[in-house]
């Protein structure tokens, strides 16, 4: 086992612990970039390590009542479909272009930068959420957009591995603005325990996972998430989400350049 993944781990568990976000949108590029893994596998061994630790999380937060359990439910209407059918396109074009580095790697560019804008803009996302227009359209078609928000995150965290944290965060904010954070952040997590299962047991049957990788990435994330959750009171949150925005912008645009090149 290389312990350097230990160590990557516990970085990455100390982010999450810290800020709430980061698992996908950090892991994944820190494998691809840092240690030469194959996005593919990357991208495989990361969602069944995301499907594992948020699994935990979500069990707390539906003890502590705080999921909303029909917007888990209309998310996933949407996302698991999703999920396999791209996981379907993913098998039939994995030995194309379309299906191999470039796609995978630029996409997953790209959604770092949405995750990017997701932490830096929430607060105008959820005030642009509340204007009268816009307010009346999301009351009336609300369940479609939730299902249609599920879709779009299926495919992105199929693809990437990411999605599931910042950017179903943001869409929550943007669909329900009136509900508590508490339970945006408990119906998002449990609504990523069953994406993620499904995206990441499909990679794994695409031949996409490295399991000693997955115990090395576990064993290090662990108590860097104890020991983050324990530090998140005393760092001001308004520090730590543009520095993490920052690394995300740069690390999405060197990714983006695979869609270009």
């Amino acid at each position: 086992m290389d312990y350097g993944y230990s160590v990557a781990g516990f970085f990455v568990g100390a982010i999450v612990g810290l800020t709430g976000v980061g698992g996908g949108s950090l892991m994944t590029p820190l494998l691809v970039l840092l240690f030469g893994i194959n996005p593919a596998v990357a991208v495989g061994t990361d969602l069944l390590y995301a499907a594992l630790t948020k699994a935990g999380g979500s069990l707390i937060h539906g003890r502590n009542n705080t999921v909303v359990w029909r917007i888990v439910t209309l998310l996933g209407a949407g996302s698991v479909p999703a999920a396999a059918l791209t996981l379907w396109w993913l098998s039939i074009h994995s030995g194309s272009t379309y299906g191999g580095k470039s796609l995978i790697s630029g996409t997953l560019g790209i959604a770092l930068l949405l995750t990017a804008c997701a932490l830096l803009f929430r607060a105008r996302l959820q005030a642009w959420a509340e204007r009268p227009g816009i307010s009346a359209f999301r009351e009336r078609h609300l369940s479609s957009l939730t299902i249609a928000t599920g879709v779009v995150l299926g495919v992105l965290v199929t693809i990437s591995s990411v999605g599931a944290g910042a950017l179903g965060s943001a869409a929550l904010i943007f669909l329900y603005p009136r509900l508590s954070a508490v339970r945006i952040v408990g119906s998002d997590i449990a609504h990523a325990v069953p994406l993620t299962l499904v995206a990441g047991l499909g990679h794994w049957w695409l031949g996409n996972v490295d399991w000693t990788l997955l115990l090395a990435l576990l064993i290090g994330s662990l108590p860097g998430i104890a020991l983050g959750s324990h530090a998140a009171a005393r760092i001001p949150e308004r520090v730590l989400r543009p520095m993490l925005a920052t690394m995300l912008i740069f690390v999405g645009g060197k990714l983006s350049l695979n869609l270009l090149g």
